[in-house]
């Protein structure tokens, strides 16, 4: 006899107002399977998970757990129901220890009202060491790194014996060996007869991990099809998966690169900064050109760009900004002679969700706009219609909050605030991730635009494609320190890793 599917969607819709979020989505997922979810950021993805996790009640549809019917879903008795969620920002207490959070979320580790420390510590600790963690279970969460924090949320989700089990951009922040810890869990969890909703903009992780894919786009689930057959060959492409969650061909994710580039915006010799753990490092930057910086997580990349922009001041080297000698102190300091610095987590440091966009995007110019500290609301909002239109930004308008805009929208917002500055000098650190392939191939746009007039950018990005496709030249590092720069007409894959694995 043919068991239920552990989760059945039927015709599921769910508005907010007047924005229709969901028109219809039909999804099933089955004992053993891994099913990936994709579409663009706005497809729908979010809302659909909140239906499933009990967060959010839809508006019409059926919800069928393991064959029956469930009306009135919470998110207690979806995870009565077995079914868990790890999320890409993970949802823990930062100022308890791993085996409280853990213990917490398991309800496990007290009798008669009492804490039971040592069957807590030893049920995080078994947790930890089946997914192959090294975290000290009671390190405390808030000094934890983010791919720390994952692999926490995925122990939680482990202990409770979730049949379905939701993965939203597992990898985002994890490192090489981390995702191998990750797709291992994946494994165990699927032989155990688990099921698991996968959601990535990493299609690479798509293909070596899901059993059938399901897209959305716009509210509506437009196509269910097996990733490969039960010979293992593969059944539908990187091309066509793409095509369907935009819904048109996307012919090329990165523009043509400089064939010209200009005087030198950025000229580093020898710059450490013992604080940060880098070392002599020596390279330069032109105007109009794009300089990937390439490297494991924990090469330096991030440092040194803090160090460029004030936030850790070199203590050794010598700077030079458009042909002067220059120590930035401060990140006040670096925006006066020119630099822009969109970050890694937009969420903590990008932008203010709680905020319009158009404040965010002049938060860097307010001596500009606000001479005399005078207000000028009319500037500001002037400034936001600007960059809404030439960014693209999907926004109802310049009062939009940050926190309303889709993941890709939100990174075209941080990029605004700096270009707001008239920068010579944008650094962008990981600009693309957690954003889908549609938005993606918008900033690459921009960036090469961006380029093209003028502006000297150093990019920094771990996805390795995106680093050969847009830059014009190649810096790698590790430990600290520079081991190579590469020509990107020489530079593939094979010879970008083998520097970064190999020493100064």
């Amino acid at each position: 006899m043919i068991s239920a599917p552990l989760l059945r969607l039927t015709k599921i819709t769910k508005s907010f107002g007047a924005v229709r979020a969901l028109k219809g989505v039909s999804f099933e997922l089955n004992s053993g399977e891994v099913h990936a979810l994709l579409g663009e950021n706005g497809a729908g993805k979010s809302t659909l998970i909140k239906v499933i996790t009990g967060a959010h009640k839809p508006d019409g549809g059926t919800l069928e757990i393991a064959g029956s019917q469930v009306s009135d879903l919470t998110p207690t008795r979806a995870r009565e129901l077995g079914i868990a969620c790890i999320y890409q920002q993970p949802a823990l207490f930062a100022e308890l220890s791993v085996a409280e959070n853990i213990g917490l979320r398991l309800e496990c580790g007290a009798t008669f009202g009492c804490v039971n420390w040592k069957k807590l510590h030893a049920n995080a600790l078994r947790l930890l060491k089946q997914i192959g963690a090294e975290i000290d279970p009671e390190a405390l969460v808030r000094s934890l790194s983010m791919p720390q924090q994952q692999l926490v949320e995925i122990a939680c989700a482990l202990g409770s014996g979730a049949k379905t089990v939701i993965m939203d951009e597992p990898t985002a922040s994890l490192t090489r060996t981390e995702q191998e810890l990750l797709f291992g869990v994946v494994h165990t969890l699927k032989a155990s007869g688990a099921g698991i909703v996968y959601i990535s903009h990493r299609l690479e992780e798509i293909f070596a991990l899901a059993d059938r894919v399901t897209v959305l786009r716009d509210g509506e689930s437009i196509s269910t099809q097996a990733v490969r057959d039960p010979e293992g060959v593969v059944l539908i492409s990187e091309t066509e998966l793409i095509s369907l969650m935009v819904g048109r061909p996307v012919s090329a994710l990165y523009p043509p690169k400089a064939k010209v580039t200009g005087e030198p915006v950025l000229e580093l010799c020898a710059v450490g900064c013992k604080e940060s753990g880098v070392e002599e490092v020596s390279l330069t930057v032109h105007a109009g050109e794009v300089l990937g910086l390439a490297g494991l997580v924990g090469a330096g990349r991030t440092e040194l760009a803090r160090i460029i922009f004030g936030i850790t001041p070199a203590d050794s080297g010598t700077m030079a900004l458009n042909g002067a000698q220059v120590r930035v102190l401060s990140p006040r300091h670096a925006v006066e002679l020119g630099i822009g610095y969109v970050p890694e987590d937009r969420r903590r440091h990008g932008l203010i969700m709680q905020m319009p966009i158009d404040q965010n995007m002049t938060m860097a110019v307010h001596p500009k706009i606000f001479p005399n500290s005078l207000l000028n609301f009319r500037a500001e909002t002037a400034i936001g219609v600007h960059f809404i239109e030439k960014l693209g930004i999907k926004a109802s308008g310049p009062a939009a909050l940050g926190g309303s805009l889709s993941g890709g929208n939100q990174q075209k917002v941080s990029l605004a605030r700096w270009l707001a500055t008239q920068p010579s000098l944008l650094i962008l650190d990981e600009p693309t991730q957690g954003v889908d392939v549609g938005a993606k191939s918008e900033i690459h746009r921009l960036i090469r635009e961006l380029a093209n007039e003028g502006m000297g950018v150093l990019l920094i990005s771990s996805d390795l494609p995106e680093v050969l496709g847009l830059s014009d030249r190649i810096a790698v590092m590790r430990g600290g320190r520079l081991v190579d720069t590469l020509d990107s007409t020489q530079a593939t894959a094979t010879s970008v890793m083998a520097a970064a694995l190999r020493s100064a």
